[in-house]
């Protein structure tokens, strides 16, 4: 449940992405920035609940040679 929780606030704040970059009334601008920072906020402290009780395990980290490799990618223009 916590990562379908997770998965849906994250879903929720591609699309406050979406809805800000094509408004161009700045009030509604403002607002929705408003809404996103809010739900940033939930979506961190929901994140630190569930590892704090183990409901959710992040995945490794990336070595620095993935890191590197990804980085790559993108500044060569790969993908």
């Amino acid at each position: 449940m916590v990562a379908d929780t997770l998965t849906g606030i994250n879903g929720e704040l591609t699309r406050f992405g979406e809805m800000i970059a094509q408004t161009e009334n700045k009030e509604l601008k403002t607002t929705l920035r408003q809404m996103r920072n809010a739900c940033e906020q939930s979506q961190e402290q929901l994140y630190e609940i569930a590892r704090e009780k183990s409901y959710y395990v992040p995945a490794q980290k990336a070595s620095a040679e993935e890191v590197s490799h990804v980085r790559g990618l993108f500044t060569t223009g790969t993908l």
